[in-house]
C-alpha cells in the first residue's frame, strides 16, 4: 500500500512539474518571433541544419555520451540549449518512464523540435522556452542537467549556475560538454570558446565538485559535476 501511494505521488509531483515548465514555457513563447540569442547565429535555418547534419555524430558520439551519463529509466533530465532536439530526442529513449525538459531561448528550435518529436512518437520530451536569464525548470526536479556546446551562452554565469544548483534533485549531476578553445575544424571561433580550467574556475566556486570526466570526444570536454556536499562555495 505504502509502495503504491509513493508511487502516486511521484507521478503526481512530476505532472505538476511538467505543467509548470508549460505553462512558463508557453507564456514566455508570447510574441517571440526567434532569434532571440544575442550570441546565435545570423542565420538561424542554416544552424539548425548544421546541428542536424548527419556528420555530427563523427565527433559529438552522441550515443557514446548518453551512455557514459548512465541515465536510470525513471530519471528526469534537462537538455539546456537543446537547439533541434539532437540529444533530447536520445535522451528521451534513455529514459522511457522518465522526462526530458528540452530547453532553448529560440522558438524556432523547439518549432523544429516537436516536428521530430511528432514524427518520431516521442511522448516524454517537454519543450520549454527558456529566458536568457532563466530556464524556467522548477526546483528539485532533475536528476541530470546537461548543457551541451551552450554554456558560453549563459548570461552572469555565477547566478545562473545557482539556478542549475536549484534545479537539482539531491545527488543531481550538472554535465558541462564544451568546445576546446582553439583551432578546431568544427565549433565556433576560439574567442567564442570557454576554456576547460575557466569552467572549473566557475562551476566549483557556485557549489559543485568535479565528479568524473570522460576523454573520448576529440574537440570537446566532458566535465561531469555534483553538488558540493559541504555546501561551502567561494565568496
Amino acid at each position: 500500500m505504502r509502495h503504491w501511494v509513493a508511487l502516486r505521488g511521484r507521478r503526481a509531483t512530476a505532472r505538476a512539474a511538467l505543467l509548470l515548465a508549460w505553462i512558463l514555457g508557453a507564456g514566455a513563447s508570447l510574441g517571440e518571433a526567434g532569434g532571440r540569442d544575442p550570441h546565435g547565429p545570423a542565420d538561424l535555418e542554416a544552424y539548425i541544419r548544421e546541428l542536424e547534419d548527419p556528420q555530427r555524430d563523427e565527433y559529438q558520439k552522441p550515443e557514446e555520451v548518453v551512455r557514459s551519463l548512465a541515465l536510470r529509466p525513471s530519471d528526469v533530465v534537462v537538455d539546456l540549449g537543446c537547439g533541434p532536439g539532437y540529444f533530447a530526442r536520445r535522451l528521451a529513449r534513455a529514459v522511457p518512464q522518465g522526462v526530458v525538459f528540452a530547453v532553448d531561448i529560440e522558438p524556432r528550435q523547439l518549432d523544429r523540435l516537436r516536428e521530430h518529436l511528432r514524427a518520431e512518437g516521442l511522448r516524454n520530451v517537454v519543450p520549454v522556452l527558456a529566458s536568457p536569464d532563466d530556464p524556467h525548470i522548477p526546483p528539485r526536479t532533475a536528476n541530470v542537467v546537461l548543457i551541451v556546446d551552450t554554456y558560453h551562452h549563459l548570461p552572469d554565469r555565477a547566478r545562473y549556475l545557482q539556478r542549475l544548483k536549484e534545479i537539482l534533485k539531491p545527488g543531481g549531476r550538472l554535465v558541462v560538454i564544451d568546445f576546446y578553445r582553439r583551432e578546431l575544424p568544427v565549433g565556433p571561433p576560439p574567442h567564442h570558446k570557454i576554456a576547460r580550467g575557466r569552467v572549473l574556475r566557475e562551476v566549483e566556486p557556485a557549489g559543485f565538485r568535479l565528479q568524473q570526466e570522460f576523454r573520448f570526444l576529440p574537440y570537446q570536454y566532458f566535465l561531469v559535476f555534483e553538488p558540493n556536499p559541504s555546501g561551502n562555495e567561494a565568496r
